[in-house]
């Protein structure tokens, strides 16, 4: 955090703590209203939530479904989701561990994907062992390991999840889907396609680029048919860079509906690999609910978007 930021915004410390994991002793309900109004700068409608981010807030409240503590696990939900909608969507595992120090590195491909079960963050990508930064990844991943995700934002179903490192297949798509405007600052990265759905239903897809770009994370929103949005989150910027639909969007819309139908909202992640659709995750609460919109308007129209029926 920057010092002028501590100055004109003094509240954002407070933010900054808890995303760090601070005030355990705040109770759920009290730490999303302190962390909203230091967002925000307003309070948290929780009686009738209105907007999207206030609805996600409700929903970490209020919808309790079990199955959400698998489809937050980054390891189980890959057997939920290949039952389905089929194995061939999934991303293939290449083992799974308790720490850092038992993996037995010499049994992985040259390329490879590390990343946690239990959070948000915790992935280090390794494109070739012989100039990897091993010792980097250890210290990140042990560092996550360490880490209660339900403490940041309150996720409930993040708050008992067995912390495991799980590796998986490396995949590239980066020479898909993107025509750089600049033949100096090409694509960087695998895109992916995170599609937001309520009651199953596809309304936008965001697409984020350039993930390990050196001016790092794009996002850009598009309706289903494609059509670039005037919206953007406050963290990033779009890019400038065409980015053509992808080739299995029906596809993606189609799965995302099986796997998301019963819920009030997901948003479900994919990947697109020379005409092929991997599944990525599925989020329950993007960012946490903690990231607006540019216009502000946007939190109104998802917030209308998103109904609470299905919650008993």
């Amino acid at each position: 955090m920057k010092w002028k930021d501590i100055i004109l915004h003094p509240e954002r410390i407070l933010f900054s703590i808890g995303m760090r994991g601070g005030f355990h002793f705040l109770d759920d309900r009290t730490y999303l209203k302190l962390m909203y109004r230091c967002m925000f700068g307003k309070k948290l409608n929780l009686d009738h939530p209105v907007t999207y981010n206030e609805k996600l807030q409700w929903l970490k409240l209020h919808d309790r479904n079990p199955l959400y503590r698998t489809l937050v696990d980054k390891y189980k939900v890959k057997s939920y989701v290949a039952g389905l909608i089929g194995e061939k969507y999934i991303i293939p595992t290449l083992g799974v561990w308790d720490s850092f120090d038992d993996i037995d590195f010499d049994r992985l491909p040259d390329q490879f994907v590390l990343k946690c079960t239990h959070d948000s963050g915790g992935i280090v990508i390794c494109k070739d062992k012989k100039r990897w930064n091993k010792q980097a990844a250890r210290k990140k991943l042990t560092r996550a390991l360490r880490k209660n995700y339900y403490w940041i934002g309150r996720e409930w179903p993040y708050q008992d999840i067995r912390p495991q490192i799980i590796a998986e297949q490396y995949i590239d798509a980066s020479h898909v889907n993107v025509e750089a405007g600049n033949e100096s600052d090409p694509f960087t990265g695998i895109q992916d396609y995170k599609l937001f759905t309520f009651q199953g239903k596809t309304e936008i897809i965001l697409v984020c680029s350039d993930r390990f770009g050196k001016d790092g994370l794009t996002e850009d929103f598009f309706d289903v048919n494609w059509n670039h949005l005037d919206i953007r989150r406050l963290k990033t910027q779009n890019s400038h860079k065409y980015i053509r639909k992808p080739q299995n969007l029906d596809v993606m819309c189609q799965l995302a509906y099986q796997l998301a139908h019963t819920t009030n909202f997901a948003r479900v992640d994919f990947y697109e690999v020379d005409g092929t659709v991997y599944f990525g995750e599925i989020t329950l609460y993007p960012a946490s609910g903690f990231d607006g919109f540019e216009p502000e308007d946007w939190d109104f129209t998802l917030g209308h978007m998103l109904t609470l029926d299905f919650v008993q």
